[in-house]
């Protein structure tokens, strides 16, 4: 690491004494993180805190990523995977085909399965109960991991009732965990322009903190790199791990880059104001890792990052390379190219490759044999 003079020169005094010392950054600390000139320096410091808390130690999954439906109520600017039932493209999974997707694991059964989709406009909570008791009385081993908050909240509309009993009956089903999505950025002005329907920050947090007091632990997300600033960014995380003082359920953050393909708020949105790039999604994780001192585990989601960058954020701060995932169509459909599925094998090389050491796991992080 950079001695304490670079830092000083950097204005960067306050904040590198702070991670030193592993006391807590406060949000002008994170704005000054993001204006660095130096993006070494910025990626010593996060991967200084990176290895105080996992060593050389990566973690991947085997997962089964299953996308039940793109049909939904709310019109996210930022999406090119929801339909409105009768759209050419729109799809509802049938039960026997996510079943035959969750056997499909080669003879060595998946660690978590991960379902999430769009907010159907009248899917029943009954429908996903059954569902996932058959999951699990197939696969007992594997973690379910479902829904996010926004699903969780319009499962609420549907059925009338409180998102604290939706919680509970899932969990009495088998999930585990949440997938954290839906978080976007809090900014309200910002959701009004890119996510008008959707729940806002304090429905996010509310629900996050709900599920974790039933103990259904959740990841949490930020989508970023299209009409915020990094001021946003930083209110955001900050905002995050104030609730995670509160319920102290959130397993891993997943900075997940915004995909400018195919979707509304790329074609009415000058190029020059989209503030995604290569450097700009290292720094986003570096920052992440030192602000969020109370979230255990960075995802560097190689699925929307692509694999060379989620390589190089290992390096940034991230600890966490999510898994095989097998199939996804979320951000493919906006533009991302990394390819469906990695073996574990590739996944472990990928790890090997940049000087650390692969730890299979499972949902929560718990760690696997190697099998």
């Amino acid at each position: 690491m950079f001695d304490g003079e670079h830092y000083k020169r950097l204005g960067l005094a306050g904040a590198y004494q702070k991670i030193i010392c592993s006391e807590r950054l406060t949000a002008e600390d994170g704005d000054a993180l993001f204006a660095c000139p130096d993006i070494t320096a910025l990626a010593a410091l996060a991967h200084h805190a990176r290895y105080r808390r996992h060593k050389d130690k990566t973690y991947y999954v085997r997962n089964r990523q299953i996308n039940y439906t793109n049909i939904c109520i709310n019109h996210c600017r930022f999406c090119a995977f929801r339909r409105d039932a009768g759209d050419a493209g729109a799809f509802l999974l049938s039960r026997e085909k996510i079943i035959a997707r969750v056997l499909e694991d080669e003879g060595s059964p998946f660690a978590e399965i991960h379902v999430v989709g769009g907010c159907h406009p009248d899917l029943r909570l009954v429908w996903f109960e059954e569902l996932f008791r058959e999951i699990k009385k197939l696969r007992p081993q594997a973690e379910l991991k479902t829904f996010t908050v926004t699903e969780i909240h319009n499962l609420s509309r549907i059925e009338n009732c409180a998102t604290r009993e939706i919680l509970e009956r899932l969990k009495e089903c088998g999930v585990s965990m949440l997938t954290g999505g839906g978080a976007e950025i809090f900014n309200s002005a910002i959701r009004k322009r890119i996510c008008p329907e959707k729940i806002g920050a304090d429905e996010y947090l509310r629900i996050s903190g709900e599920a974790h007091a039933l103990g259904i632990a959740s990841n949490c997300t930020m989508l970023f790199g299209h009409v915020e600033t990094h001021a946003d960014r930083v209110r955001h995380l900050c905002a995050l791990r104030e609730q995670q003082d509160k319920s102290g359920g959130f397993v891993c953050f997943i900075p997940l880059p915004y995909q400018p393909k195919h979707n509304a708020l790329a074609a009415e949105t000058p190029s020059g104001e989209l503030t995604d790039s290569g450097l700009d999604r290292l720094r986003t994780i570096a920052v992440s890792r030192l602000l969020l001192d109370n979230i255990p585990h960075i995802k560097a989601y190689w699925v929307m990052l692509g694999i060379k960058c989620a390589q190089a954020a290992l390096s940034f701060g991230a600890d966490d390379l999510d898994g095989t995932t097998m199939e996804e169509h979320i951000g493919h459909m906006a533009g991302a190219n990394a390819g469906q599925a990695l073996s574990r094998m590739e996944l472990e090389d990928m790890i090997r490759n940049c000087g650390f050491s692969p730890v299979n796991r499972t949902a929560r992080f718990a760690s696997l044999p190697v099998c």
